[in-house]
């Protein structure tokens, strides 16, 4: 018999990382475990692992699989793994073929809809993943996944395109400061940030595709991952003690990773994320109020190197005031605390107030 793990024993040393090595082949066990791990190698990824034969046929899935039957996402067909791999996570060294930190996304067991060389059918019940999905080879270790199964009952596709909302000059602070919150307004240029698959993309006010303006806010979506979601937000600098725009709409796009690498270095951006539009296969917009839009958003933990949620202050709209009048702010923007989100529009729902 054919020892299925010779390809996986040769890509590691057992001295050098912490993964499973068995010493032998074990025999089929009938039981259709699947375990999906969320792979933060060179790139994220999300390995999917079918118990077959004693060995964990294995596909790399760059986007993790597909949540509706809208998309179809590519899996790398890898190396058949040790069953140990059933229950492992934790980091392979750098250097290490797969290096990386490696969590448990997802365990379980499958059902066996089809099985042939070139298209794999399976039924997953997992604590997160359920229903029917279809592997089909496409061209030689490539193949595509795609979910056959409806989406659970109310899912809506992450929309290709939200313009953002705007706020109305106004010269003076609401006369009823207890139904508002307080945002500071920053000055930078707003962005869009849409977050799937452990990857983002940017786009501006007007739609133009800006990620590649900003290298660094990439490393967002590796962040949130697995959590999909489209954020509003700006994009400042913090060339001094206080944020500010600084000519982000003529920054170019970089040339290679070198560049992108110096151009964080010397104009070091921040995105700040202060709403939340799309979460999960759930819109936003109209149905949720801009109080409970900021709890979502916070839920989150949109904070790092490159990226945070500005806090919002309920009510106080004379100390906001004050509070962007002292860090050196253009104002702040004024948002009815039951505002839903009004994509395109100008509205007296919220209001732009300058120091």
């Amino acid at each position: 018999m054919t020892d299925r793990l010779d390809d996986y024993r040769r890509k590691r040393t057992a001295e050098r990382t912490p993964e499973p090595i068995p010493g032998r082949h074990p025999a089929e066990t009938g039981r259709g475990r699947f375990v999906i791990q969320q792979h933060h190698a060179r790139s994220l990824h999300w390995d999917v692992r079918l118990e077959r034969d004693g060995v964990l046929v294995s596909f790399a899935v760059p986007r993790g699989l597909p949540r509706d039957r809208e998309r179809n996402h590519l899996a790398k067909h890898t190396e058949d793994h040790p069953l140990e791999y059933l229950t492992f996570h934790g980091e392979i060294p750098a250097g290490e073929y797969g290096g990386g930190r490696m969590t448990i996304f997802d365990q379980g067991t499958y059902d066996t809809d089809k099985w042939r060389d070139d298209e794999i059918g399976v039924t997953f019940h997992g604590e997160r993943t359920s229903g029917r999905y279809i592997f089909f080879q496409t061209e030689g270790a490539d193949w595509m996944v795609r979910r056959m199964d409806p989406p659970e009952p109310g899912w809506e596709p992450m929309p290709d395109q939200v313009t953002p909302m705007l706020a109305t000059r106004a010269r003076s602070l609401p006369v009823d400061d207890a139904d508002w919150g307080y945002e500071m307004a920053w000055g930078g240029l707003r962005v869009t940030a849409y977050v799937s698959g452990g990857r983002v993309r940017l786009t501006g006010a007007d739609g133009a595709d800006v990620t590649s303006w900003f290298p660094e806010i990439r490393g967002l979506g590796p962040a949130l991952a697995p959590t999909e979601a489209v954020l509003d937000g700006e994009i400042v600098t913090f060339d001094g003690p206080h944020p500010a725009p600084a000519r982000l709409e003529r920054r170019q796009a970089p040339k290679d990773a070198a560049a992108a690498r110096r151009a964080a270095e010397h104009t070091p951006v921040q995105f700040l994320s202060f709403d939340l539009l799309w979460l999960e296969g759930h819109a936003t917009l109209e149905a949720v109020r801009y109080a409970e839009r900021r709890e979502l958003l916070e839920g989150l933990a949109v904070t790092g190197d490159h990226w945070q949620t500005p806090p919002y202050f309920p009510g106080g709209g004379r100390y906001a005031l004050e509070a962007a009048r002292e860090q050196g702010l253009p104002g702040v923007i004024a948002k009815r605390l039951d505002s839903p989100y009004l994509p395109g529009r100008r509205t007296r729902l919220w209001l732009e107030i300058n120091v």
